[in-house]
């Protein structure tokens, strides 16, 4: 979407905002460390949600078709990914995996990872994201038995109310197959296990 479509702000207006949420929190936005802030802010804010700009079906490509490889379980693990929770606006991160019985196609697994940033990039709830990503799969390839796992840290929790730093979350998502138990599944295969910060330490 274009600046000014549908009544969207412009970047000017969005950079007054931070300037005047500056002011808020009791800052001076004249201060010299602060002048380029706003310009910062919103240049950062085109980043982190740059999902709006893109198509998720699209990123899926044009899938292959399964042949001989249908039914075969395929495993793409450890999906790295940031979103933005849509109550505070909190960072929130961690990692997809996507478990599925090869149906009518196969799927690539850059395009998978193409779909989650897609979804990822915007506003979002880690519930509706586990979904979302399973809903795109299931339309594309039409798995036998699909279970999309995620597990992310939350800063809305680590650094307000509770301040629950070391805690993080888990959904799961099943159709097909699957879909009756895909916690079977989940426990069977280790899915979304490990912490996000311990994941990377073991390199």
């Amino acid at each position: 979407m274009r600046e000014g479509e549908r009544g969207r702000p412009g970047r000017a207006e969005a950079e007054a905002a931070v300037r005047l949420l500056l002011r808020y929190l009791g800052e001076d936005p004249d201060r010299p460390e602060l002048v380029a802030t706003p310009r910062r802010v919103v240049a950062a804010l085109d980043e982190y949600f740059a999902g709006y700009g893109r198509d998720p079906a699209a990123a899926l490509g044009t899938p292959m078709a399964a042949g001989e490889m249908r039914g075969q379980l395929v495993e793409i693990r450890d999906i790295a990914f940031a979103s933005h929770c849509e109550h505070h606006l909190a960072p929130f991160f961690g990692t997809v995996d996507v478990v599925l019985r090869v149906g009518a196609h196969l799927p690539g697994i850059g395009h998978v990872a193409a779909l989650v940033e897609a979804l990822a990039r915007r506003l979002q709830i880690q519930e509706r994201l586990t979904r979302q990503i399973a809903d795109h799969l299931e339309r594309a390839l039409a798995p036998e038995g699909l279970v999309v796992a995620v597990r992310a840290f939350h800063t809305c929790m680590a650094l307000r109310g509770p301040c629950r730093r070391r805690a993080w979350l888990r959904t799961v998502e099943g159709r097909g197959r699957f879909a009756a138990a895909p916690e079977a599944l989940v426990a069977r295969l280790g899915l979304g296990g490990g912490a996000p910060e311990d994941r990377d330490r073991a390199g």
